[in-house]
């Protein structure tokens, strides 16, 4: 089912589907910093959110892609890293106590007769709310799959795109795809706990930190790994288990490799996934928001900020995303607090803001 913009265009939710939902006044679409900041701005306005990711940590595609990697165009700090600008995010909305529901993605968006909105996860959850906040990025973040077929049937058993227990590849043989800081780091944390590590990588150049690259190429001196510049084109398996990966090198060699588990780590591919269902107007695969005070959709109640959404003069920056973040919050009070007026207040000096923030109002001469 999806929703449109006009009532009578509207799809009604059974409302009895939905009875036992966690009851919410926000839910946000999205951990990145984005999001979490939406936490913060609808926290100052009362409004406690559950946030939704399909990655099983936050911080978005600051901590999945270049957690490590300095960002400099955060106001006032100078120079910080994806993963320190989570972190502080995640201190900043700690007086707000938002409740994660993460690895897991938002398949359903269904309006309700009441004017609320159904919303069901991939994983069963179920929520009602009262507004939407699509902090997605550039959409859902998925694994780049190996391309060789039939090998897709070893996937969670002995083909990995991501590393949830890493006691489960100590001991083995491991063939690691990749060239990135993820197949790199890997590598070099397995060296030493797995029985062997093989790094395949399709070209000599790689995209991994250059001291991680040097440390790499050191062990391989060392004989403590190996690299093998080539991509895996085939498989073998024996008694219905991955048995070996055929590696083709550049110079149409194909060379056999025995293994116990396959990791690959060929980057994320962002798609917009189930939000093309939910009727919101999308552009170039992004969301359009009617205007840039409110930053709502064509839907009311669903807001969309950040990198997922398009307006004349849209700068996909973060900065950019922290203000359409606030603007989104009073934008969604009047859903929440029909019968509220909210006024603006400020950090520095609202005693009401200091304790919605656990801290002590300033004394002044």
């Amino acid at each position: 089912m999806t929703i449109s913009a006009t009532s009578e265009a509207v799809t009604i939710a059974p409302n009895s589907s939905f009875a036992g939902a966690i009851e919410a006044d926000a839910v946000i679409i999205g951990a990145g910093p984005v999001g979490l900041f939406q936490v913060f701005e609808l926290g100052l306005l009362e409004i406690k959110a559950h946030v939704i990711d399909s990655l099983p940590a936050v911080g978005g595609q600051c901590v999945e892609l270049y957690p490590d990697k300095p960002i400099y165009d955060i106001p006032a700090v100078p120079v910080c890293t994806g993963q320190e600008l989570t972190d502080n995010l995640l201190k900043q909305i700690e007086p707000f106590e938002p409740t994660f529901h993460l690895g897991q993605e938002v398949t359903t968006v269904q309006r309700r007769e009441d004017q609320r909105f159904n919303v069901e996860t991939s994983t069963g959850t179920q929520f009602i709310t009262k507004t939407i906040f699509i902090a997605a990025g550039v959409g859902s973040f998925q694994a780049r799959t190996i391309k060789v077929d039939g090998i897709e049937k070893f996937e969670n058993s002995q083909l990995f795109y991501r590393v949830k227990d890493p006691s489960l590849f100590e001991g083995k043989n491991l063939v690691i795809c990749g060239g990135g800081d993820s197949a790199l780091d890997w590598a070099l944390n397995f060296v030493g706990k797995a029985e062997s590590v093989v790094l395949v990588h399709r070209r000599e150049d790689f995209r991994a930190a250059p001291a991680s690259v040097a440390k790499m190429k050191q062990l391989c001196d060392e004989y403590e790994m190996q690299l093998i510049t080539g991509q895996v084109t085939g498989f073998d398996e024996k008694d219905g288990k991955l048995s070996e990966v055929k590696v083709t090198g550049a110079d149409g060699v194909t060379r056999r490799v025995p293994l116990d588990m396959l990791m690959v780590f060929f980057g994320l591919s962002p798609k917009l996934g189930p939000i093309a269902e939910w009727g919101l107007d999308i552009e170039r695969r992004q969301l359009k928001v009617m205007d840039t005070e409110k930053f709502e959709t064509n839907v009311p109640g669903i807001f969309a900020v950040g990198d997922i959404n398009t307006y004349p003069g849209k700068k996909k920056l973060i900065l950019s995303g922290f203000h359409e973040a606030a603007l989104a919050a009073f934008g969604a009070a009047p859903y929440i607090f029909p019968d509220k007026k909210i006024h603006m207040q400020y950090t520095t000096t609202s005693p009401k803001l200091h304790k919605i923030l656990g801290v002590e109002t300033p004394q002044f001469d």
